[in-house]
């Protein structure tokens, strides 16, 4: 199996719906949704290699894609990943769990299980947040040749250690609380009940519920 076949794989199923925490059935060759994001990420690999990959069994949850990556993958560059076709592309969460996951295209592109509101999507890799590129064992992959990875033009908020401070956390926060989220106060401090708030907000909007304020996130929760 190919890198471009994980991808051509991923393509098929655009358009599917998503649903946060769904357990998806990786043995289950004719699933077409509804897709959590890193489930979506194992199945295809489980249906390509026969391989079970960032999961613990073939129908839980799958939160352990940091884990596989440093015991039995190949972490790679965001620029190798960018242009590498299959090679998946992660962003972890605030808390060390998986904040989101996508399938390189190759070309700058990717596929991905990314929110409510549009399910399966095509989406890019420039201006996002992530952490690490990672090569799967049992995929051949064919590189493109790398093209520079372009990296957010402006702060991400996101829960750290140490936590984030910011006048600016301090009005993502008031506009959370006015919508009815609670964030505990607001401190400035983007701590883990700002993060847990943003997490529901993104949800309830049918946005990627990864935590972060981008400026995505900003624009839809109008916080300036």
């Amino acid at each position: 199996m190919t890198g471009d076949d994980i991808v051509s794989l991923g393509d098929k199923h655009v358009g599917e719906p998503y649903v946060l925490g769904t357990l998806v059935p990786k043995d289950n060759a004719d699933y077409k949704g509804p897709w959590d994001n890193a489930d979506f990420v194992s199945w295809v690999y489980y249906q390509a290699t026969g391989i079970l990959y960032g999961c613990d069994a073939v129908d839980e949850h799958c939160d352990f894609w940091d884990r596989d990556a440093n015991k039995k993958g190949q972490i790679i560059t965001i620029e190798e990943a960018k242009s590498t076709p299959g090679a998946v592309i992660l962003r972890l969460a605030g808390n060390g769990t998986v904040g989101h996951i996508v399938i390189s295209d190759g070309n700058g592109g990717t596929v991905e299980a990314h929110g409510r509101e549009d399910g399966i999507i095509n989406s890019v890799v420039d201006g996002r947040r992530w952490d690490m590129g990672i090569l799967v064992p049992g995929v051949t992959y064919t590189s493109n040749p790398i093209s520079p990875y372009r990296p957010p033009s402006v702060t991400i908020y996101r829960l750290t250690s140490p936590n984030m401070v910011s006048t600016e956390i301090g009005k993502i926060q008031a506009e959370l609380t006015r919508r009815g989220f609670d964030t505990g106060g607001v401190d400035n401090i983007f701590g883990e009940m700002t993060y847990n708030a943003v997490k529901l907000f993104q949800d309830s909007v049918g946005l990627n519920p990864d935590g972060e304020v981008s400026a995505f996130t900003a624009a839809v929760l109008d916080a300036q």
